[in-house]
């Protein structure tokens, strides 16, 4: 029998420290629109200019408009909830924020696999480059993606909405995620921790495996290179590599151990809530040529004015 008496859950937030609080609110509001514009800077030089027909760079606008969705979905409640003293979600709208939340993280996943594949072919296999690598491909690869994060989103909106919820209703958080909402289940919930650490857990570790050995793969056949070419292919990995751990790395330590450690899953949440999503656009310009021109040129001042 589903029997619901709660219809809204009060969300705890990082901390308790009034103080911590309110500067906390203006450091992530500053970090917020530094995520916006940096990731819209990126989305609008790549599609702006002539390396959006590349598909790395085609990847990376999806990547960086993954990053701008993925932390609307959770920063600006977290900013808000820090500075006024009841802290509530509605039960639909803690719901939507974790297939959201879900959703677009998931998506940058396989993003990041197809970034991983890209390069794969690129230095491994440059002859067939273009033909492997087609647009009609890469729009396929974000397409895979986009489907298999709403399955992912959905298992686990329909594991958690079919719970009985009959109170206490503070979730120990900033944001609606799976385990700290198990924990408020008036029903034994092992069984779904299991489920759902052999799932999101081992998807998560599987894949930063397969991610790892790629680049190793890549690296190895690099040595084979010219100096100059190595360099370039170099930066590059560099750049993707740094991204896969600050992104993978908490979320594993996340799902993977069975979720006693709440306050610890807080702080790891924000590495990939908001830490990774500031960095990435500084991670992929800074040690990009390529970006740096396309930058220069439509964001310079001589051109622009210039149409697109």
């Amino acid at each position: 029998v589903e029997y619901k008496n709660i219809t809204e859950f009060i969300l705890l937030g990082l901390f308790n420290n009034e103080y911590a609080k309110a500067t906390c609110s203006v450091i992530f509001s500053l970090c917020y629109l530094a995520i916006l514009s940096g990731n819209l800077a990126v989305l609008l030089t790549i599609r702006g200019s002539h390396l959006g027909e590349q598909p790395m760079y085609f990847f990376l606008s999806y990547l960086s408009f993954m990053d701008v969705c993925f932390t609307s979905t959770v920063a600006p409640k977290l900013i808000i909830d820090l500075l006024v003293q009841w802290k509530t979600i509605s039960f639909s709208g803690c719901m939507s924020q974790m297939f959201y939340a879900h959703f677009f993280g998931a998506t940058e996943i396989f993003i990041l696999v197809a970034m991983a594949y890209d390069r794969y072919v690129a230095i491994c296999r440059p002859l067939h480059y273009m033909v492997i690598m087609s647009r009609r491909v890469c729009s396929i690869l974000v397409m895979a993606s986009v489907i298999g994060a709403f399955a992912h989103s959905l298992i686990q909106v329909l594991i958690i909405i079919q719970l009985p919820f009959c109170g206490p209703n503070q979730i120990d958080h900033y944001f609606c995620d799976v385990f700290p909402l198990l924990k408020l289940a008036c029903m034994d919930t092992r069984l779904l921790k299991i489920i759902i650490v052999t799932t999101t857990g081992v998807l998560s570790i599987l894949t930063f495996v397969a991610l790892v050995i790629s680049y190793i793969i890549i690296l190895c056949t690099l040595r084979t290179r010219s100096s100059e070419g190595r360099r370039k292919a170099l930066s590059t990995c560099g750049s993707h590599i740094t991204v896969v751990f600050m992104f993978f790395l908490p979320l594993i330590f996340t799902y993977v151990p069975m979720a006693d450690s709440v306050s610890d899953d807080k702080v790891f949440a924000l590495f990939y809530t908001m830490i990774a999503p500031l960095f990435n656009p500084l991670i992929y310009t800074l040690r990009n040529t390529d970006m740096k021109n396309a930058m220069r040129k439509l964001w310079g001042p001589k051109k622009s004015f210039k149409k697109n």
